[in-house]
């Protein structure tokens, strides 16, 4: 049996935020970016069974600065992105772009 109900998640992203490619909804998609991205960091931290204090010491920071980014407090440099996933996580960072029609 169908809901008539539904609605998809794209259709209330539209109703609250616009639709793709305006400012609102550019400004909430770069948002949840960032906020993927610090889920990201901590996932691979814990992972790696690190502490905060731990992973900014390998990569020459503070834990206050790791857990900013982890809280989605803080803009983070790609420069420092780097360093974070090389010293850090022992790893190699992949970015990709998704263009507008």
């Amino acid at each position: 049996m169908k809901n008539k109900n539904l609605t998809s998640f794209t259709y209330h992203l539209d109703q609250q935020y616009g639709k793709k490619g305006s400012k609102t909804r550019d400004n909430y998609e770069q948002g949840f970016e960032a906020f993927k991205l610090g889920v990201i960091l901590q996932e691979m931290r814990k992972n790696k069974g690190m502490t905060q204090e731990e992973l900014a010491v390998k990569c020459g920071t503070t834990k206050n600065y790791i857990s900013r980014i982890e809280n989605d407090a803080s803009d983070i440099r790609l420069s420092t992105l780097m360093r974070i996933v090389s010293l850090g996580f022992g790893a190699h960072l992949k970015l990709s772009l998704e263009m507008y029609a």
